[in-house]
């Protein structure tokens, strides 16, 4: 990804927070400070989108639940892309809560996907090599 040199005036506290977290994480300030400015233009671009920590690293997630919007788009897909039925399998989630999950798709559909095939990838073999205690075959 190509990147602009800019300079900017950040308030005294903020740019502690940012150093705090770089820190915390061993990353840099600029990196920190690049994922925190690129969250906030998605959630302002999609309302109703959040990020959170996982074990995959910051995911998006639809605000108000522990859902990540790859988990809802994957649901989705799986329905044909049906909205109704899309509604019926999350009949607690609200319209605008779908709608932000497919709007989110909308405007970043490769990092969705990026995330459903890294899901994907999770068959029951690779589980079972990866975290031998989790196999239902053990003894």
């Amino acid at each position: 990804m190509a990147t602009v040199q800019k300079s900017l005036r950040i308030p005294d506290e903020i740019a502690k927070a940012i150093e705090e977290s770089a820190e915390a994480s061993g990353r840099d300030f600029s990196a920190v400070a690049n994922e925190l400015l690129a969250e906030a233009v998605k959630m302002r671009r999609c309302p109703g989108i959040l990020f959170a920590d996982g074990p995959s690293g910051r995911r998006a997630r639809l605000a108000g639940t522990g859902l990540d919007v790859w988990e809802v788009i994957a649901t989705y897909k799986s329905l044909d892309c049906d909205f109704e039925r899309l509604r019926r399998a999350y009949h607690w989630l609200s319209e605008s809560q779908l709608r932000a999950a497919l709007g989110y798709y909308a405007a970043y559909p490769e990092e969705i996907e990026r995330e459903i095939t890294r899901n994907e990838a999770w068959t029951k073999e690779r589980l079972a090599e990866r975290y031998p205690s989790l196999a239902a075959d053990r003894p």
